[in-house]
């Protein structure tokens, strides 16, 4: 991707990691109760005096500021929690996830304006790697995760499903010993409607030097990843994450310009009601795949749901329990979606949350890619409900 505009991107996120740290430096200490103003009623003779507006208002806002004292964890300081530990790898770790955070901050923000700016929505008029029609949005969120890990110094590679080879960073390359691979915007068939995205991520650290410069060494199960997860631009903004020590989720709270620890070591139901697919392709699926449709529909407590994000999809069903399915068709197979890229990520994450995902035949997990783009049907979610789709696939019931 040759007409990146990093200088701009640069200069977006200098500023912005400024105000960050302003914030940070003012609320460091935002876990400890602010101070409470005295709103006892104050005797004077037999006459209590009655609360002035300035003090009912102090009041409202006070109760306003209570729901911060609970725990004002942030995310990079949440993965150090995690790691129990200050070692340099924990703390190359802890600066990953706070960079990915700063390019979900960045994305939210475009986002959040993206009905009042030129230039943001539509299509770019290109077809990516893919052969799929690329969005302006797809071409921002590429470059901001290129840009902000430009300045990390700790990663030499990045791979996304936007670019055909990987992109190296050469400055970072001595000493940068990771590699991010990410799906910049998923569901960007959403951006024009004003529905919910995702972007998705995986962290794998670097094998060998790559001196020919073809990243084999990724091209391996996704049980080499050391951390992965995703980013959900919808009403609120949440970051959900795991480095191999459970789930846990985070909400972007604009007045701080921080991700805020809002659920720890989230569990997925192992049984739940929503099945999630797009049944505009049921006939060209294979006839087990349309067998457990017809088994859905005709058994009751099922319920359908297909926004047509599959970070949306996915994050309600960690939530609530249920499947999510993406199989390939008859002439396709392989199916859709990217192993590197979506599945394998997303497969440790619920596997993380006590789910599981699979191509209805393997472990998505024990999957080893012939190719950094390859792709692979996806069944995930509840156990329960992955195991009654996979006997559907295997026995035909």
């Amino acid at each position: 991707m040759e007409n990146l505009h990093f200088f701009s991107l640069s200069k977006i996120t200098s500023q912005l990691e400024n105000y960050l740290s302003k914030i940070e430096a003012a609320t460091k200490n935002c876990d400890i109760q602010p101070d409470q103003p005295n709103l006892q009623p104050v005797s004077k003779g037999n006459t209590k005096m009655a609360k002035t507006p300035e003090s009912l208002e102090l009041s409202i806002n006070d109760a306003t500021d209570k729901s911060l004292d609970r725990d004002c964890t942030t995310l990079s300081r949440h993965v150090l929690q995690q790691l129990q530990s200050f070692s340099p790898d924990a703390q190359d770790l802890s600066a990953l996830m706070n960079r990915i955070g700063l390019a979900g901050k960045l994305i939210a923000r475009r986002l959040s304006r993206a009905g009042l700016m030129e230039g943001v929505l539509g299509f770019t008029g290109e077809v990516n790697v893919q052969g799929e029609s690329v969005k302006k949005m797809d071409v921002y969120a590429n470059d901001v995760f290129i840009s902000v890990f430009k300045q990390s110094g700790l990663v030499c590679r990045l791979a996304s499903e936007e670019m055909e080879q990987p992109y190296y960073i050469p400055e970072n390359c001595p000493i940068g010993r990771y590699t991010l691979l990410y799906d910049p915007i998923d569901g960007s068939s959403n951006t024009d409607t004003n529905l919910s995205l995702g972007s998705i991520f995986s962290i794998r650290q670097q094998q060998g030097t790559d001196s020919d410069g073809q990243a084999t060494d990724l091209l391996t199960n996704g049980h080499k990843q050391i951390a992965a997860g995703y980013i959900l631009y919808g009403p609120s903004t949440m970051l959900v994450y795991t480095i191999g020590n459970g789930v846990h989720s985070f909400t972007l709270d604009p007045s701080l310009g921080e991700f805020i620890l809002t659920e720890e070591n989230i569990k997925i139901p192992n049984h739940g009601p929503v099945y999630s697919v797009n049944e505009g392709n049921f006939w060209q699926w294979e006839e087990s795949i349309r067998e457990y449709i017809r088994y859905v529909h005709r058994t009751e407590g099922y319920t359908a749901r297909y926004s047509g994000a599959m970070v949306s999809d996915i994050h309600r069903i960690l939530v609530q329990g249920g499947v999510f399915l993406y199989p390939g068709t008859i002439q396709k197979p392989e199916g859709k979606l990217r192993l590197l890229y979506e599945t394998a990520p997303l497969a440790f994450l619920i596997e993380q949350a006590g789910g599981r995902a699979t191509t209805g035949l393997v472990n998505i997990l024990d999957v080893v890619p012939k190719k950094l783009h390859q792709r692979t049907p996806l069944i995930i979610g509840s156990k329960e409900d992955v195991a009654k789709v996979e006997s559907f696939i295997q026995n035909g019931h």
